[in-house]
């Protein structure tokens, strides 16, 4: 058993899609699935279910996942100290995790005061999903991250709370609707929808479902994606129209317009919550003062969410 053959298990489990898990490791699905064979045969067990439409952990995949993420965070653990001791001597820098709501809207103007009032600290960003940045955090791979807060929470790590995005509506440039100063849920009750995966962006996949529970209306889902720019492009495409955290509008896609949405009463339900994470009970200057220059311009900051 290999690491490689462990990154490659573990690409392949969590987006249960060979072809999706190869574009991710830069790899041909031909050579992930050789990949994976060699791991079952090596292990003597089957890690996959596979049918012509789909593709499930078996239990002893399930067993492994559990395993394989642990053993893998490890290594990266390890990894990260070694490379932290051969900098040692040179300038402080902070490794900050960030999901891409944060990173395109919260983080520019966040780094720029940052930087203003601590050019000596040198800033390394990670863009990745909540459920892929608080490990980092447990094993010392970051220092900070921006994240969703999770509804079960590792007491390992602490939280606070920033801010709450405004949800908008992206629309096909030509669509009757988006010429719109703002709509209503009611407007697009019968809008072929796209929403986010469920299992890798559970915030954002509830937000259009909550928001058209609370108009007492069901969501027509056509399709479902994992990333906001493959959403974002599908509407494009007119297939369809999805509810989007506001700082998408800053995405430079041809063929698409956004338009504020006007939730049937104000509230967090209309709304995507921002969190700052980090590991409870350590000593960081830098990520203090990081923390600190949030705290002082978070009112700003919410402001533009």
């Amino acid at each position: 058993m290999e690491l490689h053959q462990l990154r490659c298990f573990v690409a392949a489990a969590e987006q249960l899609h060979f072809g999706r898990a190869a574009q991710q490791l830069q790899m041909l699905p031909s050579a992930l699935g050789r990949q994976i064979r060699l791991l079952e045969e090596d292990l003597g067990t089957r890690l996959f279910a596979r049918t012509t439409r789909a593709v499930s952990l078996t239990e002893d995949g399930a067993t492994l996942l559990r395993d394989a993420r642990a053993i893998l965070a490890k290594v990266e653990a390890v990894e990260s100290n070694l490379r932290n001791r051969s900098r040692a001597g040179t300038a402080r820098r902070l490794r900050i995790g960030a999901i891409d709501s944060a990173a395109a809207g919260l983080l520019p103007p966040l780094l720029r005061d940052f930087r203003a009032k601590h050019p000596d600290i040198a800033v390394q960003l990670l863009e990745d999903k909540t459920i892929r940045l608080l490990p980092k955090i447990l094993t010392g791979a970051l220092d900070l991250a921006f994240v969703r807060r999770p509804d079960r929470v590792d007491k390992r790590l602490e939280f606070r709370d920033l801010l709450q995005e405004t949800a908008i509506v992206a629309f096909p440039q030509r669509h009757a609707l988006a010429a719109r100063k703002s709509i209503t849920l009611a407007d697009i009750a019968d809008e072929a929808m796209l929403v986010p995966d469920r299992r890798s962006r559970p915030h954002s996949h509830d937000l259009t479902i909550k928001l058209f529970e609370q108009a007492g209306l069901t969501p027509r889902i056509v399709q479902v994606a994992d990333e906001k720019q493959t959403i974002i492009n599908l509407v494009a495409t007119k297939l369809g129209v999805a509810i989007v955290p506001r700082w998408t509008a800053r995405m430079a896609v041809t063929g698409v317009r956004f338009v504020p949405l006007r939730p049937r009463q104000s509230g967090p339900v209309g709304r995507l919550p921002l969190a700052a994470a980090w590991l409870r009970g350590s000593r960081d200057p830098a990520r203090d003062a990081m923390l600190a220059v949030l705290e002082a311009r978070l009112r700003s900051y919410a402001r533009e969410a």
